[in-house]
């Protein structure tokens, strides 16, 4: 290989300025979990990280709502890892999934288990539109081959916050199994897995918890975990039962996790624990409040009506004859990063409030948008 073959080594890239991150996760953290990241080399097979593991599954099942009845078991990878553990191992051969979709996410548990070869009916109630808890009813009482339900709790590609508690009330009277994924509604959002009749939780880290990627989990009852024996697998990596039982009965990761990132999972769980999960979700609910507040009062549009919005993401039309790149590009350059939509929905961008956030980010984040506003105008 001659010299100038070669590729050439890349630079050092320099780390930006803080960003306050207004997209639905990954979020601000606080600087005690990112300094958990500095934890020392450890090796996953020793008693420290076997510690770790512990811990973080506790603390997860208590930020569900759980109690000694109930276990978390820990994965590496987002959320989307632990909802296509749950989803590709819950299901028996003779059983079948009902899917409630109104949204992207919906439709991604719609495509974890077509790809599984998973029997499944597909409810869908269409983008923007709420789940009909009644509907749901129907469809269980139709089909009594139906073993499972999956739902998302927070649909934030519309910021739909779907009626969990009716829909568990629901499944439980049909006596059938109830799947959540509650990645985006975990710490901000009204959640017992008890009260809710929820049988599969799958969270992550990233969001709500305020911890950083790499790290989700699924929180069940002992008995269902156990009882995943007799499911044959679908995936090696991904096996829900084969990560339960080395994590609860031989105390050590099936797999290498992510060591640095599980203790910064730790740290945010702990913050959590104590800050306590109803007041971090007001806290969020107060930020949404002025948020909203502010973008109706500059006179736009929000996408959905008050009464199905979360409390931690809002979704808005761009206003008329501005792009969304040119709104997002112009934003971050003022140090504030919006997330935009599926092309389903048009020219929308959503404004997220979890994380470490405070008013003055929000009123921050508003001064920003009438600069940008204004300036995007003047140039058309």
């Amino acid at each position: 290989m001659t010299e100038t073959s070669r590729l050439a080594r890349p630079g050092t890239i320099d780390p930006p300025e803080r960003a306050v991150l207004l997209n639905p996760g990954p979020v601000n953290v606080h600087p005690a979990v990112r300094a958990a990241l500095a934890y020392p080399d450890v090796c996953h097979r020793e008693p420290e990280a076997a510690k770790v593991m512990t811990s973080a599954r506790q603390k997860a099942t208590l930020a569900c709502g759980g109690d000694s009845a109930y276990t978390s078991v820990l994965l590496a990878g987002s959320g989307t890892a632990a909802l296509e553990a749950t989803l590709s191992s819950i299901v028996p051969g003779d059983g079948k999934i009902l899917i409630l979709d109104n949204g992207n996410y919906g439709e991604r548990l719609f495509r974890i288990v077509s790809v599984h070869g998973i029997a499944h009916v597909r409810l869908e109630f269409g983008w923007t539109k709420p789940i009909d808890v009644e509907a749901v009813d129907r469809a269980l009482t139709a089909d009594p081959a139906i073993s499972h339900v999956a739902v998302v709790h927070h649909e934030t590609s519309t910021g739909m916050l779907n009626p969990l508690r009716a829909i568990g009330d629901v499944v439980v009277k049909h006596g059938r199994s109830l799947a959540v994924d509650a990645i985006s509604s975990l710490g901000a959002e009204d959640f017992d897995i008890g009260l809710d009749h929820v049988d599969w939780c799958i969270g992550t880290a990233n969001k709500c918890i305020e911890g950083l990627p790499g790290v989700s989990f699924v929180c069940a009852p002992r008995p269902a975990l156990d009882a995943l024996a007799a499911v044959p697998p679908r995936t090696f990596y991904l096996d829900l039962h084969g990560h339960y039982i080395a994590q609860d009965k031989r105390n050590a990761p099936l797999f290498t996790p992510a060591m640095q990132v599980l203790y910064a999972f730790d740290a945010a769980l702990d913050r959590l624990l104590e800050e306590g999960v109803t007041a971090r979700a007001a806290r969020y609910a107060a930020l949404a409040t002025l948020i909203r507040a502010g973008l109706a009062g500059r006179g736009l549009e929000f996408l959905l009506p008050e009464e199905h919005r979360s409390t931690s993401v809002t979704n808005v039309r761009v206003p008329a004859g501005i792009s969304y790149s040119g709104l997002h590009d112009g934003l971050k350059n003022e140090g504030f990063v919006v997330y935009g939509v599926q092309e389903q929905l048009g020219e929308v961008f959503r404004v997220a409030n979890m994380g470490q956030l405070d008013e003055k980010d929000v009123t921050g984040f508003l001064a920003a948008l009438d600069r940008v506003l204004t300036k995007l105008r003047a140039d058309r």
